[in-house]
C-alpha cells in the first residue's frame, strides 16, 4: 500500500445526541487507514447540505448508524495513501466526490476513507472550496435530469426552488441538455438565475406556478407536501414527476398514474461516471457552483443555522485545510 507519513489523529466534528447545531463539536479521533481498494483523501473543504441537518435533528442516518457519528459527505481534497488493488488514483492526486453516500461518510473531518470509484479528478479552474460544493447536489441533479429523466433537447422542465443547492445546478445541467427551463424562485434570485440559463421564472411568493405553468415533460421537485400533487397539473401525459424527498402518504403514485404520467422518488448515489461529466460541463464552462459562504470546520453548528433558514442561495461549505 502507498502509504506517506501522515498524522495518526485527526479533527472530526462529532455529535453524541440529536438535537440543535450546537451538537456538533470538535473532537479528535483516529484518523482511519484505507481498505482494500479504497483511497484515504485529505479533506481541504466539505459540502454541507440539507441531508446533514436533517441527520443532525434526528439522530440517526438512514442507514440505522446512531450517534456519535461525524456528518458530511461532500468532499473535495488530496489522495494522501491508496489501498490494495487501487489503481484509479496515486498520492497527490487532487479529487472530489460524494463518499459513500447515505452511509456515514464523516467528511466533517481532515480525513476520509472511500472506495476509489466514489471520487473522480477535482475539475481544473476549481477551487477546493468551489469543488466541495459540487458532489451531491450536482450528482442529484444529473442523476435526476439525466438517468431519471432521460432530459433531451426541446423537453421543458420545472425546477422547484431553482435557487438552491440542487436547484441551481440542475437549471444549468438542464440547458446543457438542450431543456427549456422554468424556475421557481423569489424574485430577489431572478437575475441570477437567468444568468445561469433559466428562461422563464415565477416568483413563488405572488404566483402560484400550478395555474400558470403546463405542458412541461418533467418537475423535479426537492419541496415535497402539497407541492407534488399540485405538480402534477403541469405536466403533459408522458412527463414525470421526480422527488428528492421520501415520499408519503400524500405522494401521488395513483392520481400520477390516473393522469398518465410517472412519480418516482430519486435517491442519489455515488457515481464515478456522473461525477466526471460533471467536470467535463464545469471544464466546457457550462456549470458554474454558487457558494454562499464558506465556514471553517470548527464552525460547522454556525453552518448548520445558515443553512436551516431555507434562505441561502447555491451552497455552503466548510474549510478545513488551512
Amino acid at each position: 500500500m502507498d502509504q506517506p507519513t501522515t498524522p495518526t489523529t485527526m479533527r472530526a466534528v462529532s455529535q453524541d445526541t440529536a438535537g440543535a447545531p450546537d451538537v456538533l463539536k470538535v473532537v479528535e479521533v483516529e484518523r482511519p487507514e484505507p481498505g482494500r481498494g479504497e483511497v484515504l483523501v485529505r479533506v481541504h473543504a466539505a459540502g454541507v447540505n440539507p441531508a446533514d441537518w436533517k441527520t443532525r435533528r434526528r439522530g440517526e442516518f438512514g442507514a440505522g448508524v446512531r450517534p456519535p457519528f461525524t456528518l458530511g459527505f461532500d468532499v473535495s481534497g488530496v489522495v494522501e495513501a491508496v489501498g490494495a488493488g487501487v489503481t484509479l488514483f496515486r498520492a497527490g492526486d487532487e479529487v472530489f466526490g460524494m463518499p459513500r453516500f447515505p452511509h456515514p461518510a464523516g467528511a466533517y473531518a481532515d480525513y476520509v476513507t472511500a472506495p476509489a470509484r466514489h471520487f473522480a479528478p477535482r475539475p481544473g479552474g476549481l477551487t477546493h472550496i468551489q469543488a466541495g460544493a459540487l458532489p451531491l447536489a450536482a450528482l442529484t441533479a444529473w442523476q435526476a435530469l439525466v438517468d431519471t429523466a432521460d432530459l433531451r433537447p426541446g423537453r421543458r422542465v420545472l425546477i422547484h426552488a431553482a435557487a438552491g443547492g440542487v436547484g441551481h445546478l440542475a437549471v444549468q445541467i438542464a440547458k446543457a441538455r438542450g431543456a427549456y427551463v422554468i424556475g421557481t424562485a423569489g424574485a430577489a434570485k431572478h437575475e441570477l438565475l437567468r444568468s445561469l440559463g433559466a428562461d422563464e421564472l415565477i416568483d413563488h411568493r405572488t404566483q402560484d406556478f400550478a395555474d400558470t405553468v403546463r405542458d412541461v415533460d418533467v418537475v423535479l421537485d426537492s419541496l415535497g407536501g402539497p407541492n407534488w400533487a399540485r405538480s402534477l397539473r403541469t405536466l403533459r401525459p408522458g412527463g414525470t414527476l421526480i422527488s428528492l424527498l421520501p415520499p408519503d402518504d400524500t405522494f401521488p403514485v395513483e392520481e400520477a398514474e390516473a393522469a398518465g404520467v410517472r412519480a418516482v422518488f430519486m435517491l442519489v448515489e455515488p457515481d464515478h461516471a456522473g461525477l466526471r461529466e460533471i467536470a467535463s460541463l464545469v471544464e466546457g464552462g457550462r456549470l458554474r457552483v454558487i457558494v454562499d459562504a464558506v465556514f471553517p470546520l470548527e464552525e460547522a453548528a454556525r453552518a448548520h443555522t445558515l443553512g436551516e433558514t431555507g434562505r441561502t442561495t447555491g451552497k455552503i461549505v466548510l474549510s478545513v485545510a488551512p
